[in-house]
């Protein structure tokens, strides 16, 4: 059977939280819509507030602590990423932020990703499509069509609610896996000394544009 790999990193800062379920929701149906192709799938879940301190001192000295650098590399390695934040003041969380502020900016290039986010407000929804769509479209990793976003009152029991976030979440879930399933990127060895621009243009563009 056909084996693919999937990261989920989660922001969210209280135990349980709203966000790690809506991510944990992702990858299930995630995993379930790859399984229906004859996928297997190793999920790998990550909190952040886990290796908050090591993200920290990564960014005041430059230099990753091995728990740090573990996360780091199983989430760049993987064939795809489910990346879910809380939203602080109408933007993705510091902490969320930062972690992919820490990761080489290359590394997520191609990366299939499907992003989702928790606010105890609908008002806050466009956070996706002004923060953490433009984020790692800048990293060039591929982000899929429907961000999911849930309130507090979506996790409720009106009627609307419970059948409007599970419909966006099979939306997203079956768009990743589409991807996911196409993606070979953890069975693909990476040089770590490559170099993603020609030489020329790193001594000063002599080789030309």
């Amino acid at each position: 059977m056909t084996t693919r790999t999937l990261a989920v990193v989660s922001a969210g800062l209280s135990q349980p939280s709203s966000t790690r379920m809506l991510a944990d929701k992702l990858a299930d149906q995630t995993v379930a819509k790859l399984k229906a192709e004859g996928i297997d799938t190793t999920v790998e879940t990550f909190e952040l507030r886990d290796v908050a301190t090591d993200v920290m001192n990564h960014m005041l000295t430059g230099f990753p602590s091995p728990k740090l650098e573990a996360v780091i590399e199983a989430v760049t390695g993987a064939d795809g990423l489910i990346a879910v934040t809380p939203i602080f003041t109408t933007s993705y969380s510091g902490l969320f932020k930062s972690f992919f502020d820490v990761i080489d900016s290359a590394a997520l290039a191609g990366m299939p990703v499907a992003i989702g986010a928790t606010a105890g407000t609908p008002r806050h929804s466009l956070a996706l499509d002004y923060a953490l769509r433009p984020m790692f479209t800048y990293l060039h990793a591929t982000v899929v069509p429907t961000g999911v976003f849930a309130a507090t009152s979506d996790w409720g029991d009106a009627a609307d609610s419970v059948k409007t976030l599970p419909a966006r979440i099979d939306r997203a879930a079956g768009e990743l896996a589409a991807l996911v399933a196409a993606s070979d990127r953890s069975t693909t060895v990476r040089d770590p000394f490559a170099l993603d621009r020609p030489f020329g243009h790193l001594i000063g563009g002599l080789a030309g544009e």
